[in-house]
């Protein structure tokens, strides 16, 4: 969940593996893998495998995930109004 919180504005489209790495900070190959399986196995996110040398994947939001948007961008206002009493929180 903390992927697509990160990603509301940004994941409007597909996205490939090291592209999602390199505009989250602080997040690790491990976790971000994982985190990308929860969200699939969750109907969250689609993962698109292409027939490509080297191999190419994509994941999107799934018509299900681009539901939830709303309700994100909500929260991620939410914690920017709040960054200060909630900062002692991470």
């Amino acid at each position: 969940m903390l992927l697509l919180c990160k990603q509301a504005d940004g994941f409007r489209g597909p996205k490939r593996f090291n592209e999602l790495e390199r505009s989250i900070s602080k997040i690790t190959r491990k976790m971000l893998t994982e985190q990308l399986r929860d969200l699939e196995r969750d109907k969250l996110v689609i993962r698109t495998v292409y027939n490509h040398v080297p191999p190419k994947v994509e994941y999107s939001l799934s018509e299900h995930g681009k539901t939830f948007l709303p309700v994100l961008e909500m929260m991620v206002k939410w914690g920017e109004y709040h960054q200060e009493s909630v900062a002692g929180l991470t």
